[in-house]
């Protein structure tokens, strides 16, 4: 029997996604705030002596978030079910199940699978939230292998990938070279996941950087993730944030250039000349990408100003 879709059409978070770790309730708020989305972490950044805290303090957070808009005053941590995404505990099935219970009625619509690799959790997660997108995220060289069969699963809405894990299990002792670039074994994943997203018409999600102190490298991943093709890029520390959204707005030359291209473009789909270059079909596909990464940089940086405003008022 084939499983409903309950994943979203278009994947319209990000474009960056700040991850908080889920036993620090009191960075909830600023982290929501900050980013355009975040990923509250109830894995690897928890301590499992915290992890059952951390379930109810999430649980919690996510029902005060989604009654907000009835009650707008509220001093508890708060959570955007549209505009957070839970990483589980999916590869330890009774912590999983505890992540499951804790969080049954809790509205959750967005669920980070990590070390994802096998069908059947993807089944599972579905089973239990199926009005949640999975994003299973590629950590280890079997995820790899799997990423076809994950990205075509019904729920399934973007495939995430994570160089850490990834480079451990290679038997790396680095994911980068000196210089910063990611070593040539993690860019050849890093391609495999953004081709088989796409190839199932799901987003990819560009992994996070370790590195705080280097802004230079961290807006070149940026902006090779955005004109890449990854919908969104992930980060660790809200310094951040800033780059990434950055790097994601087209530039003012970019979008006057893909207004003139789609004016110009002929109604019925055929090659044409514009400013010297004869432009077909897939480069007016480009500017409506880029029109459309502008309108959605405007409406988030609107949004953005009316969740900090709330975060600063509720401190």
């Amino acid at each position: 029997m084939s499983i409903p879709s309950a994943a979203p059409g278009a994947f319209t978070l990000g474009p960056s996604l700040l991850f908080c770790p889920g036993s620090m309730p009191a960075r909830f708020d600023k982290a929501a705030a900050r980013a355009d989305a975040v990923i509250i972490d109830l894995e690897d950044a928890v301590a499992a002596v915290d992890k059952p805290a951390a379930r109810i303090d999430v649980a919690r957070a996510l029902d005060v978030g989604a009654a907000a808009g009835a009650e707008e005053d509220h001093s508890e941590p708060s959570l955007d079910p549209a505009t957070t995404l839970v990483r589980l505990n999916a590869g330890d099935p009774e912590e999983l199940e505890a992540d499951l219970q804790a969080l049954d009625d809790a509205g959750v619509r967005h669920v980070v699978v990590p070390k994802a690799a096998d069908v059947a959790v993807l089944d599972r997660l579905h089973a239990a939230m199926p009005h949640a997108g999975l994003i299973p995220q590629i950590e280890r060289p079997d995820g790899v292998l799997a990423a076809s069969a994950l990205a075509a699963h019904p729920a399934v809405e973007a495939l995430f990938w994570g160089t850490e894990d990834m480079t451990a299990a290679l038997g790396g002792t680095t994911s980068r070279t000196p210089d910063g670039a990611l070593r040539g074994a993690l860019q050849h994943i890093r391609h495999i996941v953004l081709i088989t997203a796409a190839a199932h018409g799901v987003a990819a999600v560009d992994a996070t950087s370790t590195e705080l102190r280097s802004r230079p490298r961290l807006t070149a991943d940026a902006e090779e993730a955005w004109a890449s093709g990854f919908a969104a890029k992930a980060c660790i520390h809200p310094d951040q944030v800033e780059p990434i959204r950055r790097e994601y707005m087209p530039a003012p030359a970019d979008v006057e250039r893909a207004k003139a291209l789609l004016a110009a473009a002929p109604s019925s789909p055929a090659a044409f000349r514009f400013r010297g270059e004869m432009v077909d079909a897939p480069v007016v596909a480009q500017a409506r990408r880029v029109l459309a990464r502008y309108d959605a940089g405007r409406e988030h940086h609107e949004d953005r100003g009316r969740r900090r405003r709330d975060a600063d008022e509720a401190e």
